[in-house]
């Protein structure tokens, strides 16, 4: 492969810990509504929504749902076990509301980014990131988290596609003035991240934060941290 010219990285559960901030989130507007579950319980109820099963962030990126509606719909299916009035109408509304005032002030980055920018900063490594998200929505969430150093951001509105569209990725590429097989791309989704930018022309590191299971077969480039980019990096430049 060509010396590394750049490195793009997926957002949520890469740059920053979503699954956490959704976890707080859920806890805390759920904290009349779901006072009877039990720990187990609360693990299950914030397990079925961030992992979302029935795929409706999915259903979201085809444009079969709005954003608001893939959100409500994952809430009403990870409480059904737990209450007994569906999260409908009004309620689904003040939830929404509250979920959108709340989730914000628990965005942060993971321990290992900060790290890692600095030394790409420090070696002249440009950077990016690349999201199947809208570009206002996750530049609000870069800066809140304190990310704003992560200038160069696409969004699925830039390029109308989302991952594993190689268009998304190439932009992304573009943005940053690298090549496509100089630039390194890292995200947490091992199809999606991973083996999406290899089939783009792209080199595909998956990041494994544990956040995803049945992947034994998978034969591409993995790391359990940030910090090991930089190792990586040392290995090929």
């Amino acid at each position: 492969m060509h010396a590394v010219e750049g490195v793009l990285f997926d957002i949520d559960d890469t740059l920053v810990d979503l699954e956490t901030a959704m976890g707080r989130t859920l806890h805390h507007i759920g904290a009349e509504t779901l006072a009877h579950l039990s720990v187990a319980e609360w693990a299950e109820y914030k397990r079925l929504y961030t992992r979302d099963p029935h795929g409706y962030y999915n259903q979201y990126l085809a444009g079969e749902l709005s954003f608001t509606e893939q959100r409500v719909r994952r809430a009403r299916h990870a409480q059904a076990s737990f209450v007994t009035e569906p999260l409908e109408g009004e309620s689904a509304h003040r939830w929404n509301t509250a979920y959108e005032a709340i989730l914000p002030l628990h965005f942060k980055p993971y321990d290992d980014v900060v790290p890692l920018l600095d030394a790409l900063d420090e070696a002249g490594i440009p950077y990016g990131a690349v999201s199947n998200n809208v570009h206002d929505y996750q530049r609000a969430k870069l800066d809140k988290a304190g990310l704003e150093r992560v200038a160069a951001l696409v969004g699925i509105d830039a390029v109308g596609v989302a991952k594993p569209d190689p268009a998304i990725y190439l932009e992304g590429a573009r943005r940053l003035g690298t090549s496509p097989s100089g630039t390194l791309y890292v995200g947490d989704n091992p199809a999606i991240d991973a083996e999406g930018a290899d089939a783009a022309g792209l080199v595909g590191i998956w990041l494994d934060r544990g956040l995803h299971t049945g992947v034994e077969e998978f034969k591409g480039r993995r790391i359990t941290s940030l910090a090991h980019v930089l190792q990586f990096l040392q290995e090929i430049r």
